[in-house]
């Protein structure tokens, strides 16, 4: 890619390698010529775009990447997403800049980034625009704003699907790699069902929401828009973490798989609607046949207890959290609201405290037996959206057909479950038709780790830009039988003292990776010879480790030659797999060096040496 123009459509994989292959010396002016072409390319009248970075805007954040890049001595890998652009639904804040909530009447500046864009931002992520949405993040449609209705990416006459609309729409388009959009009752899936890229919802509390002009406190959560599943799951390991300040954030278990085995149990709904859509059905019906052929089962499963619970979102007292969240704009400029929008949260002053007690009594238990009824499978199948409308269909049942395209979307949130969007076989008209994969809470990367099998055997096209998905690095195969996989950190490292304790032992090197970004490194006092500890923490960083496989029969020997105050434990790594690796008891950090920004072990050596 020589052309900084040619960085359309591209994915991060490929953005990353545009910057690499370049001079370190010249890597920050590639990054201001590509993003200045990119805003230069943009259409003024493209109304996915609400506001689009000042060029004051885009110079500072050029001047924090700079300051970012010699943090970290010029080493890309510590920033993944060095100077990749992003786009950010206008219900997040970005600090400096206006927060519409596509409300002009209720628009403010920013005080500050909101946290998933400060982690993002960290990484190297450059914040390119704000884009459009329903009003309020209140609706499914794309079309309840007084900017416009944001069409769909494949055929114009259709909706794009909402909220978020246009952070979807920028995507399937090839203008930005992936964006932020929020999902509350599908925003973040039924967006991406209708455009043909990927749409990840965490699970509530994965991802701070401190920063984000609520819709439904207690069921937001911000999603991630991506034209593959490799892009989307590294943006929301990138954008989460505990989060202190938001009170609904959440820590990570780590409790949860990491994968869905190779040939997966899947339930799907036995009562199956469609609402009259025979292309629908047969696009889904397509899908069922690819996830069998990949080796799935597939079971029916009674839906009558997600049916209930999607149907109490909006036609329960569950819509009164959308009327506290603008409250004050509906006392004091009602007229500022979508008529369509108004209607729907002025709904929720009719109820009183006693219909929400009763609401979440029934929301418990309906949560429970959807609980019991996917405890057997890896996960529910269901279509990312039983039909699709255009606009003019949407003009004459704005509500009707809003509600008809919640009908698998709807109880995610109420239920706490994780979710992932895939692209899935179009329609015979060539419309998009996608699937939605929906699992427990924390079960996001075990989803994430088929989608991207799902994404390799189906072979479509990428959003909207007809691309082909490009290479995927084939991830390390799994330990042999009898074998151990070991995260090593420090001195058992290749060519460090302690690595024969491995070699000895008949261990191989697999790789060198990076864990998640939720850990710190420490240089440990008074060992010998020098030893790092590795501490799990909130907020961290991706710290490279080697991975060795150890027969398990010389595993025991091995740990029991580990001095306090180190140990084994389980580390996760920033693909979402866990591996047997080595911890620090938390009494000996207290006098050590933190070393977290070298990255590395090695790294932190040469440093010392070098100074």
């Amino acid at each position: 890619m020589s052309d900084p123009v040619e960085a359309c459509g591209f994915t991060l994989s490929e953005w990353q390698h545009h910057y690499q292959t370049r001079p370190a010396g010249e890597r920050l002016a590639c990054v201001c010529a590509t993003i200045e072409t990119l805003i230069a390319g943009l259409n003024p009248d493209d109304n996915a775009w609400l506001y689009l970075a000042t060029p004051a805007q885009r110079e500072q954040q050029y001047r924090q990447l700079a300051q970012r890049l010699e943090a970290v001595a010029g080493d890309l890998s510590r920033l993944p997403l060095f100077g990749v652009p992003f786009a950010i639904k206008d219900n997040i804040d970005v600090g400096g800049w206006p927060t519409s909530a596509a409300c002009p009447a209720f628009t403010y500046q920013a005080a500050a980034d909101a946290t998933v864009v400060a982690h993002l931002r960290a990484a190297g992520a450059i914040a390119l625009g704000k884009t459009n949405l329903d009003q309020f993040a209140t609706g499914l449609v794309g079309t309840r704003s007084p900017y416009g209705a944001v069409v769909n990416s494949f055929d114009s006459r259709y909706v794009s699907g909402g909220s978020s609309s246009g952070s979807a729409s920028v995507v399937a388009r090839g203008l930005v790699p992936f964006a932020l959009g929020t999902d509350t009752a599908g925003s973040g899936r039924v967006p991406a069902g209708f455009n043909n890229i990927v749409g990840l919802k965490p699970t509530k509390g994965r991802l701070s929401n401190r920063g984000v002009v609520p819709a439904c406190r207690l069921n937001d959560t911000v999603s991630v828009f991506a034209l593959t599943v490799a892009d989307a799951a590294q943006v929301a390991e990138l954008a989460s973490g505990f989060d202190a300040a938001d009170p609904y954030s959440r820590p990570d278990p780590h409790t949860a798989p990491a994968d869905i085995p190779a040939a997966p149990r899947f339930a799907i709904p036995a009562q199956l609607e469609f609402f009259g859509d025979a292309q629908a059905e047969r696009a889904f019906h397509r899908a069922l046949a690819q996830l069998q052929a990949g080796g799935a089962t597939l079971e029916p499963l009674d839906f009558a207890p997600f049916r209930t619970l999607a149907e109490q979102l909006y036609y329960g007292p569950w819509v009164a959290e959308r009327t506290v969240a603008i409250e004050q704009v509906l006392e004091a400029s009602p007229q500022a609201i979508d008529p369509v929008v108004r209607g729907i949260v002025g709904n929720g002053l009719g109820y009183s405290a006693c219909d929400a007690y009763k609401a979440e009594y029934l929301r418990a238990e309906l949560a429970r037996q959807i609980a019991q009824r996917l405890a057997p499978f890896d996960a529910l199948v269901v279509p990312t959206a039983p039909t699709i409308r255009t606009l003019a269909e949407m003009a004459q049942e704005p509500v009707l057909f809003n509600s008809q395209f919640g009908t698998y979307t709807n109880f995610t949130n109420l239920a706490d479950l994780s979710a992932l969007a895939l692209p899935g076989p179009l329609r015979e008209d060539g419309l998009p038709a996608g699937i939605t994969l929906i699992a427990p809470a924390w079960h996001d990367r075990a989803l994430a780790a088929f989608g991207l099998r799902w994404q390799r055997q189906c072979a479509l096209p990428l959003g909207a830009i007809g691309r082909a998905l490009p290479p995927q690095p084939a991830p390390a195969p799994a330990p042999s039988a009898g074998h151990v996989r070991l995260a090593v950190v420090g001195a058992h490292l290749s060519g460090m003292p302690l690595n024969v304790q491995l070699t000895q032992r008949d261990a191989v090197r697999v790789e060198q990776t990076v864990t998640a970004p939720c850990y710190r490194l420490y240089a440990l006092a008074d060992t010998e010879p020098p030893k790092p500890g590795l501490a799990r923490v909130a907020q961290g960083a991706a710290i490279r480790v080697e991975l060795w496989d150890i027969p398990l029969a010389r595993f025991g020997e091995f740990v029991a030659e580990i001095p306090s105050p180190l140990g084994i434990g389980t580390l996760l790594l920033a693909d979402g797999r866990r591996v047997k690796g080595f911890i620090c008891e938390a009494w000996a950090l207290e006098g050590a060096t933190d070393i977290t920004e070298f990255g590395g072990w090695r790294d932190y050596l040469a440093g010392v040496k070098g100074a």
